[in-house]
């Protein structure tokens, strides 16, 4: 969060209005509980459409009226033989242009076209130089955050009996994997919670959460629908495709 507090120091020493670059949603809410401490500062959250998960944050003085916050960010359709791509395919294209992820929002993929949402500052750069992913010919166009068609979340629903909500135990069910190795996996930092790193096994969870595993996925702990004769927990896990 040091770059947020850089951002407040220029918005209050020259009253410019300043941008972060995007945040996930557990650093949006580390950012919000550092600007509502100044009086002298508002903030706007944008990420160009309803519900996104990475956002921007929009930081100047609360005496200012901010325009368009479209401006701040660009909106890229990509199209091609796109179906059988992911988001990691997308993000890995644009990472190999020297593009940094702080850089990047929202990745939409549909089976033939997808859209990117990534900081103005880099919008001209990503539409004449991306060409490719994975290997496949894409054309890029720019448009308005009103073309933009969210994709419906795509899932595998899946029914696990557990012993309890601690997080090492879960991933361990969800994933087929040994519980000492979910705990090595949280131990090294490769697992969040609701988008916050954590580091002990012993972490519960709760319904609605969504736990990310670097190198296996992420998955929401759906529903609990009520409790074994032996106590277990009988649950419905989304893992997130």
């Amino acid at each position: 969060m040091r770059r947020v507090l850089d951002k407040v120091e220029m918005v209050l020493s020259q009253h410019l209005v300043e941008t972060t670059d995007f945040l996930d949603p557990y650093e949006v809410r580390l950012a919000k509980s550092i600007l509502n401490r100044f009086d002298d500062l508002a903030y706007i959250e944008f990420g160009g459409y309803d519900d996104c998960e990475r956002k921007i944050i929009v930081i100047y003085p609360s005496y200012l009226v901010i325009g368009d916050l479209t401006d701040y960010l660009s909106c890229i359709k990509v199209e091609g033989d796109l179906s059988d791509l992911s988001h990691k395919d997308y993000l890995g294209a644009l990472l190999g242009l020297g593009i940094t992820r702080e850089k990047v929002g929202d990745i939409l993929v549909h089976n033939d076209y997808g859209f990117l949402i990534v900081k103005d500052e880099i919008g001209d750069f990503v539409l004449y130089n991306l060409e490719k992913i994975a290997n496949k010919n894409v054309t890029t166009e720019g448009v308005t955050f009103d073309d933009i068609v969210v994709p419906a979340l795509e899932y595998k629903e899946i029914q696990r009996s557990l012993t309890s909500l601690r997080v090492d135990l879960v991933i361990s069910s969800v994933y087929n994997i040994s519980r000492k190795e979910s705990m090595a996996i949280i131990k090294r930092g490769s697992v969040k919670v609701n988008w916050e790193p954590i580091d002990k096994p012993s972490r519960e969870i709760e319904v609605n959460d969504i736990v990310s595993v670097r190198g296996y996925g992420r998955f929401i702990l759906h529903s609990i629908d009520g409790l074994s004769r032996k106590g277990r927990y009988m649950s419905s896990i989304r893992i997130l495709i």
